[in-house]
């Protein structure tokens, strides 16, 4: 078989599930816990390590052995690297294997205004606009759908929900912290 074939095939999956690597490369931000896991190392000290770490205030997560390790402002993957190479430049591991995950419940979009059930969504990968609405049980017969806001980072984005159901491409995915604000129609 042609080299080049194969190489397709075993490429083939990434395109289809690009909602996994975003996944794992969720930006971390001071006040996330984070579930990590450690392999590779003699199996006594995979419970040492092993379990949830809290983001501090500044930035930092303490691990076992090596001390505080920036956290803030990476990535998943960029912190298991960081982590996996503290750990091999201190020498206290060889060749040790980290995995990190952040539980669900530690991160939320808020909804509001014109939707029937204003709340905290539980985010996810995959979560954006139009879905954190449904979640909220859609929009109030008195919602403005021309205008919701939404809000991120100290910005504000007005979107036309209704130009959002004709495309679906430009459905915005969501980030943890997003808030949205469903105003009121003034027919």
């Amino acid at each position: 078989m042609n080299i080049k074939i194969v190489l397709k095939l075993l490429l083939l999956p990434l395109v289809f599930i690009p909602h996994l690597v975003l996944a794992q490369d969720a930006l971390l931000r001071s006040g996330d816990t984070i579930e990590l896991r450690i392999g590779g190392v003699p199996p006594e000290e995979v419970q040492q390590v092993t379990g949830p770490y809290a983001i501090d205030g500044d930035g930092y997560v303490n691990l076992p052995h090596i001390g505080k390790i920036r956290a803030d402002q990476t990535t998943q993957s960029e912190l298991q690297r960081a982590i996996e190479n503290a750990y091999r430049s201190q020498q206290i591991y060889t060749n040790p294997s980290i995995t990190l995950t952040i539980p669900n419940t530690a991160r939320f979009v808020n909804t509001g205004g014109e939707v029937k059930a204003p709340q905290r969504v539980p985010f996810t990968a995959d979560l954006t606009l139009l879905g954190a609405i449904s979640a909220s049980g859609g929009f109030t017969e008195f919602a403005d759908q021309k205008k919701v806001r939404l809000l991120r980072d100290g910005k504000v984005t007005i979107v036309n929900v209704r130009d959002v159901r004709k495309d679906p491409e430009k459905d915005i995915r969501l980030k943890p912290g997003d808030r949205i604000e469903v105003p009121q129609s003034f027919w």
